[in-house]
């Protein structure tokens, strides 16, 4: 609208507050605001309310000038679940927060269990609900970038902190590789236009420094970042050196429709003490990742039309002596998704399907080739489909979705389905329930890794559970609170299993059922003003029980109870005070390697190392962050594991004591 006409003058305002003494409050007269900040649903039908819509796979935020009013909004792509998705980690509320790393972000989340085997991320396995790493789906902006060798790999994605909005668990994700649900990564600019540069060091010789931006003209839209962490390690072999770089890119034609394009490389070299064996403190390994991805939104009247393709290849070397390499992988993902939504009297409903293959080189994993490719000598391949029907229906304060599906592979057909519902009893309250089945495929590792100890499994098949879910959430005027129960039953677990007849060694199976119990609860409080700025409490139980006589190598060490609180204070007007302390209790024992007091391995009269069986004990953590911020500067310092507590999250496997870093920030723009 280019010229608004009244009957008298009107003032006009760029600010405001919510203050009894404020303009709004005061002048007893019509007001118009230069500012308008608004929430666009792109493809949700107009009869359903902001508060019904559920967070998504594929945020888009713009700025559309109009004249002396900023429309600032969100083009939402709906993902193929069937159930409305649970915060792990929300930039606004964390932003000040002593954290570093995806990982550290992920630790105080009640449904999540982070087990690292270095500081700051260099390697960790991301598990939820109990279930394996290998169990989880991961997602970048919506996109499944799991990867198809193994577990270790999938979440170590080249994105930075300070580049991701938002993690959510998702469950009842359609198709093949979500068993224990998915963990969906959101990256997201801090502003519209902006530039950043952050540098941190610290003890061991840590070094941070990372270079992001975006630009936004219109409907366009560009988003970069880059950086460089290092370390010389806590410890012997510790030492590590990481990259990453990461650009996404939107276009929403008006005609063609809305573009998003996503591409990342990461390459990282670390030090493994004891990472893969105890017993072993000079291991090493070394990785690289390229991923990308095209996403494709248009509109047709009543349906849309979602397509995407993606790519990620990840090369890794292992070492088992530092400097002598043992294994290399080399890893292809490819994968290709369709499906329309149509928009009708009683919903919406969606019809599509997906397309996965997956194709390794090795010198170890996969069948051996009767050439060799380069330095691999075995290779492996696999394809993967899935074909589903969705429908969800939302009608006064009531929803419901459900979903029924086919996968194909060289294991054969496996129908798939999902329900949930949800009601409101008031605007800011919802409750849920829902069940869903699942699957994943083994990963090359189950199937072709074998060692002097292990044995592996070339018949192994996929794994399925159904889980029954109920939970509430509310939010409301600066409180939130949400609990979640469920119940999942597993068959064909696929673990390493120890056979006293095959040798001694650990055999690859799927011969036992898995039933796991879970219970979280998390509550916080927010205020505008005033020393006390956030209080969050979060508590998580599990508990499996093994329908099974045989001895495991990892399904039965979970994390049983997980206590976290944080607190955010604010004083001297510019200075703030983060302090978050976490609980951990781990479920189950690990084998001990005895050490004389010299450090050196004990053995017997045979020469066999001497072991004992040791149980995990509970270790508090307790972190913090002191900043200051004016203007477009911030400087901050943290301090992690204040209490130098020893601990580990695998056998042995000793994580860092207290660790002091400081650094600053710049941002340009807004």
């Amino acid at each position: 609208m280019k010229e608004i006409r009244t009957k008298q003058p009107q003032a006009r305002f760029r600010r405001w507050s919510r203050q009894a003494w404020g303009a709004f409050a005061s002048m007893h007269r019509s007001v118009t605001i230069g500012v308008l900040a608004v929430s666009m649903s792109l493809f949700l039908p107009k009869a359903v309310k902001a508060h019904d819509v559920t967070a998504d796979s594929l945020t888009y935020s713009k700025v559309l000038q109009i004249d002396e009013v900023g429309v600032t909004g969100t083009l939402a792509v709906p993902t193929r679940s069937v159930m409305p998705p649970t915060s792990l980690f929300d930039r606004k509320a964390e932003a000040a927060a002593p954290l570093q790393t995806l990982e550290a972000a992920l630790r105080l989340a009640p449904g999540v269990d982070v087990r690292e085997r270095g500081g700051k991320g260099v390697q960790a396995d991301i598990s939820i609900r109990g279930g394996s790493f290998d169990q989880t789906m991961v997602l970048l902006n919506g996109i499944n970038f799991t990867d198809a060798r193994t577990g270790h790999q999938s979440h170590s994605l080249p994105v930075d902190l300070d580049c991701i909005a938002g993690v959510e668990l998702i469950d009842g994700v359609t198709g093949v590789g979500a068993y224990a649900g998915a963990v969906n990564i959101r990256t997201a600019p801090l502003h519209p236009t902006y530039l950043r540069l952050e540098g941190t060091g610290g003890q061991y010789g840590y070094a941070y420094g990372n270079l992001s931006g975006a630009i936004t003209r219109g409907r366009f839209s560009l988003f970069a970042a880059g950086s460089y962490r290092r370390s010389d390690g806590y410890m012997h072999n510790t030492d590590f050196a990481n990259w990453n770089g990461f650009v996404r890119m939107n276009y929403d034609s008006e005609r063609a429709g809305f573009f998003d394009f996503q591409a990342g490389y990461q390459k990282r070299d670390f030090g493994s003490n004891g990472f893969y064996a105890a017993y072993n403190p000079d291991q090493f390994e070394a990785t690289e990742t390229v991923l990308g991805s095209l996403r494709w939104v248009k509109r047709f009247g009543a349906v849309t039309l979602n397509s995407s393709v993606s790519y990620r290849k990840n090369f890794d070397r292992y070492d088992w002596m530092r400097g002598t390499p043992m294994n290399y992988h080399n890893t292809d993902n490819v994968g290709a998704e369709v499906w329309a939504d149509y928009d009708w009297h009683w919903g919406r409903t969606s019809l599509g399907g997906d397309y996965a293959y997956n194709h390794i080189y090795s010198t170890n994993l996969g069948d051996v080739l009767s050439e060799h490719h380069g330095k691999y000598t075995h290779a492996g391949e696999r394809h993967v489909g899935n074909f589903w029907l969705r429908h969800n229906k939302q009608w006064r304060r009531f929803d419901v979705s459900g979903s029924v599906g086919i996968s194909t592979s060289h294991y054969g057909t496996s129908s798939l389905w999902n329900i949930s519902g949800g009601y409101r009893p008031i605007a800011a309250l919802r409750i849920g329930a829902g069940v869903a089945q699942s699957m994943r495929l083994p990963t090359f590792t189950d199937l072709y890794y074998s060692s002097p100890a292990q044995i592996n499994n070339l018949d192994l098949g996929p794994e399925h559970a159904i889980t029954y879910r109920l939970n509430v959430d509310y939010a409301c005027n600066g409180w939130s609170a949400a609990a979640d129960l469920f119940y999942r039953d597993g068959r064909d677990i696929i673990d390493w299993v120890w056979r006293p007849d095959m040798g001694n060694k650990w055999h690859s199976e799927q011969s036992s059922r898995l039933g796991t119990v879970g219970v979280s609860v998390n509550g916080s409080r927010t205020w505008d003003t005033g020393f006390v700025r956030r209080v969050m409490l979060s508590y998580g139980y599990l508990h499996s029980d093994r329908r099974g006589d045989v001895q495991v190598s990892s399904s039965m060490d979970y994390m049983r109870h997980k206590a976290a609180a944080s607190l955010k204070f604010r004083f001297l007007r510019r200075c703030s005070l983060v302090v978050t302390g976490a609980l951990f209790d781990r479920y189950g024992g690990y084998t001990a390697y005895l050490r004389d007091e010299n450090g050196a391995l004990l053995t017997d009269d045979t020469g066999a190392m001497v072991t004992e069986m040791r149980d995990f004990k509970p270790y508090f953590l307790l972190d913090a962050r002191l900043s200051w911020e004016k203007g477009c500067c911030k400087i901050y310092v943290d301090a992690t594991n204040l209490t130098d507590t020893d601990y580990f999250d695998f056998g042995g496997i000793a994580l860092p004591g207290q660790w002091f870093t400081a650094g600053a920030v710049i941002t340009i723009g807004s």
